[in-house]
């Protein structure tokens, strides 16, 4: 019940915006804030997943920022699980972090893999 009541207060505090995206705006304003990414990109892949019409549960997030500078990728991707705590918290269940400099995303032509389909939690 605790969990609920925190779910809901997280998506009714984030939509005091007129928001229909609350978690994803929500998502995108913190790491801009944080990152100063020179490209972002935060994608709900969640209908991709076996979850109600409309939910927020499964993101992937494309982060470009010099801030990532000679920093291992383990630790780009802490930071950015950090600065989401809140979310992944209440509700978000699954984040995929591409998290790159400027000079890494040029190098890869600016390529944003493919996410798998969902297995669906079968354990295939």
């Amino acid at each position: 019940m605790k969990r609920v009541f925190m779910i809901n207060l997280l998506a009714r505090r984030i939509m005091s915006t007129t928001s229909q995206k609350p978690i994803e705006e929500s998502i995108s304003k913190k790491l801009s804030s944080k990152f100063q990414p020179q490209h972002l990109e935060v994608i709900n892949e969640s209908s991709k997943h076996n979850v109600p019409k409309g939910s927020e549960t499964h993101f992937k997030v494309v982060i470009i920022s010099d801030t990532f500078e000679g920093m291992p990728l383990i630790k780009r991707h802490r930071l950015v699980n950090e600065v989401l705590k809140e979310e992944l918290e209440n509700g978000v269940h699954a984040l995929s972090i591409m998290a790159k400099t400027q000079t890494q995303w040029e190098e890869s032509g600016q390529h944003v893999s493919k996410s798998p389909p969902c297995r669906g939690g079968t354990g295939l």
